[in-house]
């Protein structure tokens, strides 16, 4: 199922949230004892803050980052996809159950998704595409390298000044 746009209540963080939030991004495993230590509270009070970020929807999961190069898929591209009139729902599947699609963001604008795909060969890419082509106009960038890897927002006190 997609995720929406639509957060949870926007959560008021203070200053040992944001550390908990800083450590736990630069290693989700750290052992409660350990993040305690780091942030200097106790580790019961250390897990009771946890709970609450979860239970707010600050924290979504505790996950695994994994380097798509060492399990072969040594090219990476950006795909802009133009349903054709009538394919839009269609289209949306179909990205669904293509498992090289690993992230597609729904947008605004002359195309409709915007879609990163891992692949093993070009020819892989050309595989990919033709299925997509039948319903879409597609246009495809290689990606050379990510000089902004995906990180967290800003974790500073908000002023209210963006809103």
């Amino acid at each position: 199922m997609p995720k929406r746009l639509s957060p949870p209540a926007v959560a008021s963080l203070d200053a040992t949230d944001r550390a908990i939030l800083a450590a736990l991004a630069d290693d989700a495993r750290l052992a409660t004892s350990e993040l305690a230590r780091q942030i200097g509270l106790s580790a019961p009070a250390t897990a009771d803050r946890v709970r609450r970020l979860e239970a707010q929807g600050v924290i979504a999961a505790f996950t695994v980052e994994l380097d798509p190069r060492a399990l072969g898929y040594t090219l990476q591209a950006i795909v802009r996809v133009k349903p054709l009139p009538g394919q839009l729902h269609l289209v949306e599947e179909l990205l669904r159950r293509i498992p090289e699609f690993v992230e597609c963001d729904k947008v605004t604008g002359d195309d409709c998704f915007i879609c990163r795909l891992y692949l093993r060969t070009i020819e892989h890419l050309d595989d990919i595409l033709s299925k997509v082509t039948e319903r879409a106009e597609t246009s495809t960038a290689i990606v050379k390298s990510t000089p902004v890897p995906r990180r967290l927002p800003p974790l500073v006190e908000d002023d209210g000044a963006h809103r």
